[in-house]
């Protein structure tokens, strides 16, 4: 039940209640693999091989030249633009398409080149279309804008496994500029071995260390030079355009055009329609501006009426289908046209899968004509081809015409109706909407608008911003009251209101907002939820974090629960990981230490294991592992993992965040013997609008602790005032502090009367039994307080727990053994040599081998720990050797057993 009142339906691909444990979407794992990172469908004219024209002219001693990429990793085909080089390179694929040939993949970049998640996972769908699909093992890139470094090494490392190599065509590489991508492409190269073989189409050099390549004879290389047509070569081509010239005009047409094949080709297209083709191929520049004048003169002013406004119209496209074109144009015969034009080779190409596009030189003309002849008419054509797109489930398409329009109405409409405001803050396609909405200012008005502008405000933490906008667009939710889009747009304004009331300690109207979305929940359009889960893991995160903050753990473990057992995918991935800190965050509050650092772990490894971008969380369960690592007397960990944890994603960024940091800080501070730093830090206001009993509890904790060590008695007596009973971990904390102002008594009864022992988890009832053992000795009972110390030892050792021996005072020294007190004591060495132990380190670790150490202790993979302290993989094998060798040990799991047993951790 949401807020204790309205229920929340299940649905196919939502979470489904908050109090069940969530059933899993099967279906979602079976999309991915058909869905780009933005969760869009992959647009297979990318995969397909350019198809060959009629006037295709066949070079053999080119595709003589390319065999030689069979026996090379690296072939690069780099030439102008139209210089012949993918229909090249096509011809000679296809030559190798038969049975027993190599397997295929053809990738054709595209603006989205430089985004290193997008292209990879386009290269890794190109391997699945050529029949080569790499293993589900190796993962996903879920981020366009991001590769984890461990899934291009398994990639490799299956390619090189490969008993035959697979070649690989990227074609229109110039588009990809990213030294990102390059370097990343050249580590699958380089360790795929024989298993792959890499051919580059490409206008420019790559950033690719060709030199090595060069000096190791394993690259093959076709240039501008080689690719300019003989004029052998040309008199041919000529020949398949109906013109027969004298070989002295043609060599004459060569030297003009350098051999340039678009220039032949624009040529021949020109002469043929001349009277005296020789005489006009005397008189033709191929420069640009007299090739602008050809495409106007020759090709666009050579079609009728009718075709000449649809190649106006299309000019505003990229690639398009003939519906699409139909709707722009408000025609109805496109397909025949485009075709028509297509074989008549008219710059329009026929990309396969029945779309076309215009050559680019040639839309970037017939644009700039369009501005010319119908001024104010591009914006429409826009707008023409967005709400199209919208219709077709195109939804970024759609809003990349619509914000060319300028129509910032229609392009928020669009997002919001469509439900998919979550993409503000998943970390997929963060940077893209953001940026598309840039431009859209103050212009555009109405609750759609609005609610964008407030989710780009709230996604960069901007609350009060963003809040304006909201109550703004709350204003103007009437006019979509009766509308098929009604419900979206409530359960949009829904997440936002529970967002805000999450970034601004607001219990109460998170409980309002959820209870809102509960009753819009089975008015939103079938199938609109599946395309979105990020949408109900955001609401339920929010939702949770904010009871959390209220204290009410159980109702935030149902809740944060049911993101966490939503099936893995990358657009839930971030709440997926923000509820699994924050349940590892209840777990450290009540005592289950253990628990809190597996769930920790797991938080960590959900984005990492999509790729998202760092900060891509919250960073809570960084906080988590810090405190669970002050508890096991881990100060330098502890540290390590605070410093972390301050990078966060903006919209995570909430009071408990704040408060979990502060309170981390304070006790490390405290455990380091500085109580004034640790007052200083606890005391830093964490702004709320509701008071969160166990964050003032635990800072009143911390607080009195502080003022403790520095002789302020009264001073900490006083604050016992604000610390709540009903929290268990609270009330053990003030029963300790009872018990060091002299008030033995009263700390028994406190602790007789909330029980932690039936309630907590070891961290919680080992200080309980502590300050029982205490209150024991000081009435003269050595018997029991031995009996609580050994109780508490035994509880202590399984979570590895030190901290509150080390609090506990003098006291406890004459109930711990010797090997005990050299474990827990502050200040002395390690324990003694047990039989067939290692010999103590010899020679000081440097302070990079801490490091790495550090990081080993964290379950960190070598590349992961090489990613962090921006390093290479060889580096910090290097120091884990030598790790070992002064440790001596043999393994990762002897080494960090050692170093803790030396007091190194």
């Amino acid at each position: 039940m949401l807020g204790g009142a309205q229920p929340w339906p299940e649905r196919a691909g939502a979470v489904g209640a908050v109090t069940e444990a969530g059933g899993r979407d099967t279906e979602a794992a079976s999309r991915r693999r058909f869905a780009d990172p933005h969760g869009d469908p992959f647009l297979r004219t990318r995969f397909a091989v350019p198809a060959r024209p009629v006037t295709f002219l066949p070079r053999p001693r080119l595709t003589r030249h390319l065999d030689e990429a069979l026996r090379t990793p690296l072939t690069m085909v780099n030439g102008a633009a139209g210089a012949g080089k993918s229909l090249l390179v096509a011809d000679w694929v296809r030559r190798l398409d038969r049975p027993g040939g190599l397997p295929v993949a053809w990738l054709t970049t595209d603006a989205a080149g430089d985004a290193p998640g997008m292209f990879w996972a386009y290269l890794m769908q190109a391997l699945r279309v050529a029949g080569v699909p790499p293993s589900a093992d190796i993962g996903f890139p879920a981020d366009a804008g991001r590769l984890s470094p461990t899934l291009r090494a398994r990639l490799a490392a299956e390619l090189n496994a490969r008993e035959r190599p697979v070649l690989v065509v990227l074609d229109e590489f110039d588009r990809v500029t990213s030294p990102e991508i390059a370097e990343q492409l050249e580590f699958v190269l380089r360790h795929a071995g024989p298993g792959l073989r890499l051919v580059l189409v490409t206008r420019t050099e790559p950033l690719l260390p060709l030199h090595r390549y060069r000096a190791a004879g394993e690259l093959t290389e076709i240039r501008d030079a080689e690719l300019a047509f003989t004029p052998r070569e040309a008199a041919r081509l000529m020949e398949l355009h109906g013109l027969r010239l004298p070989p002295a005009a043609v060599r004459g047409l060569v030297e003009r055009t350098r051999g340039w094949a678009a220039g032949l080709r624009l040529s021949a297209l020109a002469a043929g329609q001349s009277t005296d083709p020789e005489a006009y191929l005397a008189e033709f520049e191929a420069d640009r501006s007299a090739i602008a004048d050809f495409l106007l003169a020759e090709v666009l002013k050579r079609q009728d009426a009718g075709t000449q406004e649809l190649l106006l119209r299309v000019s505003v496209l990229d690639r398009f289908s003939p519906a699409l074109a139909d709707a722009v144009t408000g025609r109805d015969d496109a397909e025949g046209v485009l075709a028509r034009l297509s074989r008549d080779n008219a710059f329009v190409e026929h990309v396969g899968h029945g779309l076309y596009r215009l050559h680019p030189l040639f839309a970037e003309i017939l644009r700039a004509h369009l501005r010319m002849r119908r001024p104010g008419r591009e914006a429409e054509l826009h707008l023409r081809a967005a709400a199209w797109l919208r219709r077709s489930g195109a939804l970024a398409e759609a809003l990349g015409h619509g914000a060319a329009a300028d129509d910032w109405e229609f392009t928020a409409g669009a997002l919001v109706d469509d439900l998919a405001i979550g993409q503000f803050f998943t970390g997929l396609r963060a940077d893209a909407v953001t940026g598309l909405f840039a431009r859209m200012g103050r212009e555009g008005a109405g609750p759609a608008p609005e609610l964008v502008r407030a989710a780009g405000r709230l996604a960069r933490c901007e609350l009060d911003a963003g809040l304006t906008h909201l109550r703004r667009a709350q204003r103007e939710l009437g006019e979509y009251d009766g509308t098929p889009d009604e419900a979206a747009v409530r359960l949009t304004c829904a997440l936002l209101e529970a967002l805000a009331a999450r970034m601004a300690g607001a219990p109460d109207r998170a409980e309002e907002a959820a209870r809102a979305a509960g009753k819009l929940w089975g008015a939103v359009p079938e199938g609109l939820l599946d395309r979105h889960p990020e949408l109900t893991a955001l609401l339920l995160d929010h939702l949770g974090s904010a009871r959390l903050w209220a204290g009410h753990f159980e109702e935030a473990r149902a809740a944060l629960t049911a993101v966490a057992d939503t099936a893995p995918g990358a657009a839930t991935a971030l709440p997926r990981e923000d509820s699994l800190g924050r349940l590892a965050l209840i777990d450290y509050l009540g005592g289950w230490l253990a628990g809190a650092e597996q769930r920790a772990r797991e938080a960590l490894a959900e984005t990492e294991r999509f790729g998202l971008p760092r900060p891509s969380g919250s960073g809570v369960e960084r906080l988590v592992l810090a405190a669970v690592a002050v508890d096991r007397d881990e100060l330098v960990q502890a540290q390590a993992l605070l410093d972390t944890s301050a990078g966060a994603h903006p919209a995570m960024r909430d009071p408990v965040l704040q408060a979990g940091r502060a309170l981390t800080s304070a006790r490390l501070l405290l455990a380091r013997g500085d109580p004034q730093a640790a007052l200083k830090a606890v005391e830093a206001e964490v702004p709320a609008e509701a008071a969160s009993p166990w964050a003032r509890g635990e800072a009143a904790l911390v607080a009195a602790a502080a003022h403790l060590a520095e002789g302020r008695t009264r001073t900490a007596e006083g604050l016992l005032a604000e610390v709540p009973d009903e929290q268990v971990a609270c009330a053990v904390g003030a029963a300790r502090l009872h018990l060091a102002t002299g008030r033995a008594a009263e700390a028994v009864r406190l602790l007789d009367r909330v029980r932690p022992e039936e309630r907590a988890g070891p961290a919680v009832t080992v200080r309980a039994a502590l300050v029982r053992a205490q209150a024991a000795h000081e009435a003269g009972d050595g018997a029991t307080a031995r009996r609580l110390v050994a109780r508490a030892l035994a509880q202590a050792r399984g979570e590895r727990l030190r901290r509150p021996f080390r609090e506990a005072g003098p006291w406890i020294r004459p109930y711990l053994d010797g090997t005990t007190r050299h474990r827990l004591a502050p200040g002395t060495g390690p324990a003694p040599r047990r039989p067939g132990t290692p010999p103590p380190v010899v020679e000081e670790l440097s302070g990079r081998e801490r490091d790495v150490l550090r990081r080993l202790a964290m379950t960190m993979s070598t590349e992961e720990i090489a990613a962090d302290l921006y390093v290479s993989v060889n580096t910090v094998k290097t120091h884990l050797k030598s790790v070992y060798r002064k440790l001596s040990v043999n393994r990762r799991t002897e080494a960090v057993r050692r170093a803790r047993d030396l007091d190194l951790l």
